[in-house]
């Protein structure tokens, strides 16, 4: 289901470093914005149908503003360019959301908040949660260097004023040093609630660490696709509500083709991460490539990702 979508205005824009830029986003002709949780993201519609998805870094309790952390990168697909060169004070742009798909466990007896780079946008919502709860956590942040890593007074004030453990480590300066994935894992109470955010390096060690825990204890997010398809031979998608059949070609995604055929439907990151092209499965067996649906929801088989996910048999069925 499409979320609405409403303007914003861009009230101040702070370089948190070379690369990274906060936006806070308020509220047009009205007094308060919808309410978000800690791990929510919104999605900016920059024009052209280019839609993408930052996570909101302020305190939850806040209804007047959004806040947002924007990495430019330069090897992306346009997005946090456009943002940087575009997004000004006084400038009116189009959201939708909040969602959240990264939830944070407010009950939970003990908390582990791993980031890396700007994957600490959603994890600093979440440290202030806590803060506000009194709820014990900890934080292990990696960054290339302390010009490169955002945010470290909003996270040296946290630390002082909630009392935290909070570790922040410079892979590339010297002393180098990094977090100890593994010795943190094992260190944490059986019962703690792990979260991680960062480039793929750290996430592959965070889930090879937190291999033998129960996944409901383990919580990750992705800033982009960490799957690359295992078959890109042709398949065909059977459209179940017109009886439409469309040709999905090698280099082709299913969303592709099915705005070709001139289809309306919502999408926002194409790359598996957002969740918002999940489309029902009918019949078939999709290959998988998000990051989005847990182990178990996969072997169900009864959705995928149309951005970035295939198929492994000829035929797929899709509730559309």
């Amino acid at each position: 289901m499409e979320r609405a979508t409403f303007p914003v205005i861009v009230t101040a824009v702070t370089a948190e470093t070379e690369t990274v830029n906060s936006y806070e986003l308020s509220a047009v002709d009205t007094d308060t914005l919808p309410a978000f949780s800690a791990g929510s993201h919104i999605d900016l519609h920059l024009g052209n149908g280019l839609v993408r998805s930052y996570s909101l870094v302020n305190c939850q309790s806040e209804r007047r503003r959004y806040v947002i952390g924007v990495h430019r990168d330069a090897e992306g697909r346009g997005g946090s360019r456009l943002v940087h060169d575009s997004l000004h004070v006084g400038q009116t742009v189009v959201l939708s959301g909040p969602r959240n798909n990264f939830p944070l466990r407010e009950d939970a007896r003990h908390t582990v908040l791993m980031g890396g780079g700007i994957g600490i946008t959603p994890l600093l919502a979440m440290m202030t949660r806590l803060s506000k709860l009194g709820r014990p956590y900890e934080v292990h942040y990696v960054a290339r260097t302390r010009s490169s890593a955002p945010f470290l007074n909003r996270i040296a004030e946290l630390r002082k004023s909630a009392g935290a453990d909070i570790r922040v480590s410079f892979s590339q300066e010297e002393p180098a040093t990094r977090p100890d994935i593994a010795s943190i894992v094992n260190s944490a109470p059986d019962d703690a609630h792990l979260y991680c955010c960062g480039p793929s390096s750290l996430l592959e060690a965070f889930k090879e660490a937190t291999a033998r825990r129960p996944a409901e204890f383990v919580h990750l997010e992705h800033f982009g696709s960490a799957e690359t398809p295992t078959r890109e031979g042709e398949f065909q998608v059977e459209l179940a509500r017109s009886g439409v059949k469309l040709d999905v070609k090698p280099g082709q995604s299913i969303l592709d083709v099915l705005i070709q055929a001139g289809m309306d439907v919502a999408f926002s990151c194409e790359q598996g991460v957002c969740g918002t092209c999940e489309v029902a499965v009918l019949e078939g067996i999709p290959d998988h490539r998000d990051t989005y649906l847990t182990p178990s929801e996969r072997e169900k088989n009864a959705s995928l990702m149309i951005c970035c996910s295939r198929s492994f048999s000829d035929r797929l069925v899709l509730d559309l």
